[in-house]
């Protein structure tokens, strides 16, 4: 009998199988994975771009920074154009974006590289990988679980005393459980990887535009040519292939319009004419479709020793690359479940606090996107969104992730009035931003730039992830109280008249500065 089966080599049930194996080496733990290794480098999957969680967890939770360093690309950065679609520069969309990189760092991952390369490490760890291995059915017990499992049409029995479900979308354990749930929140994508690494920097010739970045190139970016319903993105693998998708509210954009893709390149051709020409003549390496992408799980972890984690649980949304995060979430507080040596009471409370602690992530990371796309287009708006999006993000969940706390149950009792509050000022802020999308103004360009390094809250913020303090409590708080006095300002600046892109981001900064000597907060 093993201690762990994990169902599912994917990237989370591959970083999940590390983690345990690197806090408890002594516990054997087994994956079941229905493909083969190596799959392609490029492979057919969605999340190659990291944002911090995500980054943090692969690079210092599982110690994997030498290799990402080497082996992939470090990322510049979110970037939207917005106006691009109306244009035949690029340098005549409006963009927003860093001009050098913050301080902590991200990466862009080629995905099958990645999993291949983790299945090799857990070999030389001891993990077993048994690949070809299909899992038909999972029967939870009192003492240890039963998996029934086809190998070349050979069927066998797998014990578990604790088994994961990382199955992605297959969900195989939440859909034998019943616990499958849908979202109100319904956008559709398609995507596709070209043997290319053209680079947005291509699409001008000024200087002006070229030099924004200080010499850098664009290309390392999770470049997004933004609209009213949807955005595209372009993500370079490293090996020289792009990954292109589209994601689009399907009451503003229907999935029949863009399901194949030839159907895909005459939508680019329509809406985003200067991409299509890019791609004229490319042969796709794949292409993918996918209906609904946001779905919801019923119950995620249980004190009878199963969980259910990464895409096989919960799934928000692609904008702001959640996924690794979302992962990196999850693992940890199922690692913490399956390693630490407690009680079956003590079990039972940090399964319900754990869970209401995720299910708090992914709701509020919910927020963000219910009801906002028609607003994607709007260059003010999405201005103002990011920088709330972003403090909210680095204030809260990431600096919880970095701190190291989510599995420290006083520390979260300490604190938890905080981040209650706090969760309800982005409930509120959302809902202005929400309004704004209803009557959104869609840009059509004019060459501004909203440069996030010339506003120094944003870099601050992003740069004190990597430097903890004395009295993390006293820490959190600060964070909360730059919140509390940054939206209404931000809100301010949103309903403000005929502000240009520069304009509003001097107008932001001296109003955030401010509101900060108002409320007597430390620069």
């Amino acid at each position: 009998m093993h201690d762990v089966a994990i169902i599912g080599g994917g990237l989370a049930g591959l970083t999940l199988a590390l983690q345990v194996n690197q806090q408890a080496p002594a516990l054997s733990v087994v994956v079941l994975e229905r493909n083969t290794f190596p799959v392609r480098a490029a492979a057919h999957k969605v999340g190659e771009a990291t944002v911090e969680i995500g980054a943090h967890y692969l690079s210092h939770t599982l110690g994997l920074e030498e290799y990402l360093e080497k082996q992939h690309l470090r990322k510049f950065g979110l970037r939207l154009f917005f106006g691009a679609g109306f244009q035949d520069d690029l340098s005549m969309a409006d963009e927003l974006g860093a001009s050098s990189l913050l301080p902590a760092i991200s990466y862009q991952l080629d995905r099958g590289a990645l999993e291949n390369d983790l299945a090799a490490l857990l070999a030389e760890r001891g993990v077993e990988v048994r690949t070809a291995n299909i899992v038909k059915k999972v029967e939870i017990g009192a003492e240890q679980h039963s998996l029934t499992v086809f190998h070349n049409d050979a069927e066998h029995q797998v014990q578990a005393r604790w088994v994961v479900d990382a199955s992605a979308r297959s969900g195989v354990l939440k859909r034998a459980l019943g616990l499958a749930e849908s979202s109100e929140h319904k956008m559709c994508s398609a995507w596709f990887r070209v043997e290319s690494d053209f680079s947005v920097d291509d699409w001008s010739t000024s200087d002006d535009w070229l030099a924004r970045c200080n010499g850098a190139s664009r290309r390392p970016s999770t470049n997004h040519l933004m609209g009213s319903g949807y955005w595209v993105w372009i993500i370079p693998l490293a090996g020289g292939k792009t990954s292109i998708g589209l994601v689009a509210d399907p009451d503003i954009h229907p999935l029949d319009t863009y399901d194949t893709f030839d159907k895909l390149m005459t939508w680019l051709a329509k809406h985003q004419p200067m991409l299509a020409r890019q791609l004229d003549g490319a042969e796709p390496l794949d292409f993918l479709k996918l209906k609904n992408l946001s779905h919801g799980c019923g119950k995620l972890w249980s004190s009878d020793r199963w969980a259910i984690t990464g895409e096989a649980g919960l799934f928000a949304d692609p904008l702001y690359s959640p996924g690794t995060d979302f992962i990196g979430l999850s693992n940890t507080f199922v690692a913490d479940l399956i390693t630490r040596d407690c009680s079956a009471p003590e079990l039972g409370i940090r399964v319900a606090v754990y869970e209401k602690m995720y299910r708090s992530f992914y709701e509020s990371t919910m927020t963000l996107y219910e009801g906002q796309y028609a607003g994607f287009g709007d260059s003010r708006l999405m201005a103002v969104k990011l920088t709330w999006d972003y403090a909210y993000y680095w204030s809260v969940l990431a600096w919880l992730f970095f701190r190291d706390v989510l599995t420290d149950l006083n520390f979260l009792r300490e604190v938890q009035p905080d981040i209650e509050r706090i969760r309800a000022l982005n409930n509120k802020v959302q809902a202005a931003f929400r309004e704004r999308a209803n009557k959104a103004i869609v840009d059509e360009g004019k060459g501004r730039f909203f440069d996030q390094i010339a506003v120094p809250s944003i870099v601050e913020l992003n740069a004190s992830l990597l430097n903890p303090s004395d009295d993390l409590v006293s820490e959190l708080r600060q964070n909360c109280a730059r919140l509390e006095a940054l939206a209404p300002k931000l809100l301010d600046v949103l309903a403000g008249n005929q502000i240009g892109m520069c304009t509003l981001l001097g107008d932001l900064e001296q109003r955030i500065e401010t509101s900060e000597r108002d409320n007597q907060l430390p620069a």
